[in-house]
């Protein structure tokens, strides 16, 4: 009878400790992307990135229609340039390309650089009201629903209603 009820509490005790366990494993998502985009300081943050990626595309418009112009004189004047001056001008063609092939690359990394420097705070501030939700509401784990496909997600686990509350966002 003693060995009974030692086997009976020890029983009881684990599922006691297992429905413990899963209390603490709780599990929520939410759409990040949808949340920064309704966050109202992500206007200004794009207009800034649009603005600097728009001293770019001048600088290389301004280069590419140098390049137009002396391939157009070139193809023009080609027949009855000499063999050095044609050499000459096919090398300023090709420098003026590759320069603007350096150009888009350096301008890429720019404004990939900055893009980054921008979008940092709000990534930061999405991500503290997340923390803070998902610690108030006792979640464990919080999975970027825009970043993975869920296959089953009750609606009560999706905090982006409670961290656009917790922002002051509609």
């Amino acid at each position: 009878m003693k060995r009974l009820f030692k086997v009976a509490l020890v029983a009881g005790f684990m599922l006691l400790t297992a429905g413990f366990a899963k209390a603490q494993t709780k599990i929520g998502h939410i759409n990040f992307n949808q949340l920064i985009e309704a966050m109202p300081e992500l206007k200004p943050v794009q207009t800034q990135l649009q603005a600097y990626q728009k001293t770019f595309m001048d600088q290389l418009q301004t280069m590419s229609t140098e390049l137009q112009t002396k391939g157009a004189a070139y193809q023009k004047n080609s027949a009855t340039m000499t063999d050095a001056t044609r050499t000459a001008t096919e090398t300023e063609l090709a420098d003026i390309n590759k320069r603007i092939q350096d150009f888009q690359n350096t301008a890429q990394q720019q404004v990939q650089a900055k893009s980054s420097e921008l979008y940092k705070p709000l990534g930061d501030k999405a991500r503290a009201a997340v923390t803070a939700v998902a610690k108030e509401k006792g979640y464990a784990y919080v999975i970027d629903s825009g970043q993975t496909e869920l296959i089953v997600s009750p609606a009560g686990d999706d905090l982006l209603p409670s961290v656009k509350l917790k922002l002051g966002l509609k």
